[in-house]
C-alpha cells in the first residue's frame, strides 16, 4: 500500500531547510524521497503512541495490530469494557494497560477531546495530553507531528533523533535532549520536518525499509 503523499507546501519547506542546513539537504539524495507517515487523530492515535513506547518498531506494529483487532479497543468505551487479560494477550504490559485505560477514561469523561486538541496551539496541546497518566511530552509531541501534522514540533527525547543527529553532524556521542533541542532551533519553524528527515536518515544508515511505521523510541517512554 502506497504511503500518504506530503502536503504540497512541503517541498518548499524542504528547500528552505536545505538552504539553511546543508547536512539536512543531502539526506534525500542518499536515502530517497522523504516518506510521509501519518497516524490517526484522536483517541486511536494516542492509544497507538502508548503501544509504541519503549519498544522496537517491529514489536510495536505487531502489538498494535493485535490491540486494534480486539472488539471495541479503538473506542474509549470499548477499551474500558475489555478485561485486562485480553489486553495482556494482545501484548500490552501491565503499565501500558493502566495508561491505555487512563487515556480511554480521559476521552470518555471529556477531559481530552480530539477536535479540541486540533484547535490548541502546540504547547497547550502538549500540556493537555501530558496531563493523562502515561502520556508525557514525548508522546504528545509524536502525536502532534504524525496525527495533526504540526510543522514545528521536535521530540528532543527521541533516541533515534539523537542518534541520527550525532551521525549527521559528526558528534562524538548522542546529544541529550537539551542539547538536541538547542541544535534544532536552527530549523525553526520547520523542526517537525527536520525530525522527519533525521528519522529518514537513521532508517537509511541502518538499512531499514522505508515503508514500516514511524521510528519512535523515547528516552523516557512518555
Amino acid at each position: 500500500m502506497a504511503l500518504p503523499q506530503p502536503p504540497p507546501h512541503t517541498r518548499d519547506w524542504l528547500d528552505r531547510l536545505a538552504a539553511r542546513d546543508p547536512d539536512l539537504a543531502g539526506i534525500e539524495a542518499r536515502a530517497g524521497p522523504l516518506p510521509w507517515r501519518v497516524r490517526p487523530a484522536g483517541y486511536p492515535g494516542l492509544l497507538q503512541a502508548i503501544v509504541g513506547q519503549q519498544i522496537s518498531n517491529q514489536a510495536a506494529a505487531a502489538i498494535w495490530r493485535r490491540v486494534a483487532a480486539l472488539p471495541g479497543a479503538v473506542e474509549p468505551a470499548g477499551l474500558l469494557a475489555l478485561p485486562d487479560e485480553a489486553l495482556r494477550a494482545a501484548g500490552l504490559s501491565r503499565p501500558k494497560i493502566a495508561h491505555a485505560r487512563a487515556l480511554a477514561t480521559a476521552f470518555a469523561e471529556g477531559r481530552l477531546d480530539g477536535e479540541a486538541l486540533e484547535l490548541m496551539d502546540d504547547e497547550a496541546a502538549i500540556v493537555a495530553i501530558s496531563a493523562v497518566r502515561g502520556l508525557g511530552r514525548w508522546t504528545a509531541e509524536v502525536y502532534l507531528l504524525f496525527a495533526l501534522g504540526r510543522p514545528d514540533v521536535f521530540p528532543a527525547a527521541d533516541l533515534a533523533l539523537a542518534a541520527a543527529a550525532a551521525d549527521l553532524k559528526g558528534l562524538p556521542e548522542r546529544p541529550p535532549p537539551p542539547v538536541l533541542r538547542t541544535l534544532a532551533e536552527t530549523w525553526r519553524p520547520w523542526r517537525g520536518l527536520a525530525a522527519r528527515l533525521l528519522w529518514h536518515h537513521w532508517r537509511h544508515i541502518n538499512g531499514r525499509p522505508t515503508v514500516d511505521d514511524v521510528p519512535l523510541v523515547s528516552a523516557t517512554g512518555a
